[in-house]
């Protein structure tokens, strides 16, 4: 009697389980118009003084590589034959201490960068979004920032490619 009870219980659990069940799960632009074949990331505009040379060049690198490998948008190699054109400045890379101790003497650095992108949009229908990407990553004030600035640019990198998916997949 209990054992065909808990049979029961199980057939019933099973179909409901997979009644419920996704027929397609997937992780890349569920939320993207279908009609974005192709992007372009242009040259990032360096307006900060003190930003190291090839920042930008691999900041845009960054972009291209996490956009291909996150998305189903391919590459282009001109803005005219792009769906959404990325365009954007490198407006402030800065250093500030933070976690003042005694003494006025900092316990930590802050390394800041903020970039500007505009996503120039051809479809479905001609429209332009902004994005003000602002990172920054905390690093012991001992440290000499030549020694750990690759290590904490690319972590700030990271970021701000998420924030362009996060972008590119929420607001159109």
């Amino acid at each position: 009697m209990i054992r065909a009870f808990t049979y029961r219980v199980l057939l019933g659990l099973s179909l409901i389980l997979t009644s419920c069940w996704p027929s397609k799960v997937t992780f890349i632009d569920g939320s993207m118009p279908p009609e974005w074949k192709a992007f372009y990331v242009g040259v990032l505009e360096n307006k900060a003084a003190n930003t190291p040379l090839s920042y930008p060049l691999n900041l845009a690198e960054s972009i291209r590589s996490g956009i291909q490998n996150n998305t189903k948008l391919q590459l282009s190699n001109a803005a005219d034959n792009a769906d959404v054109d990325i365009e954007g400045s490198i407006n402030s890379y800065s250093i500030t201490p933070v976690a003042l101790q005694e003494g006025d003497n900092a316990a930590k650095n802050r390394l800041t960068v903020s970039v500007n992108f505009v996503f120039y949009v051809s479809s479905p229908e001609e429209d332009e979004m902004l994005l003000n990407a602002s990172r920054f990553i905390d690093y012991d004030a001992n440290t000499d920032l030549s020694t750990v600035e690759n290590d904490l640019l690319q972590e700030v990198t990271d970021q701000i490619v998420q924030d362009v998916l996060n972008k590119l997949r929420s607001n159109w």
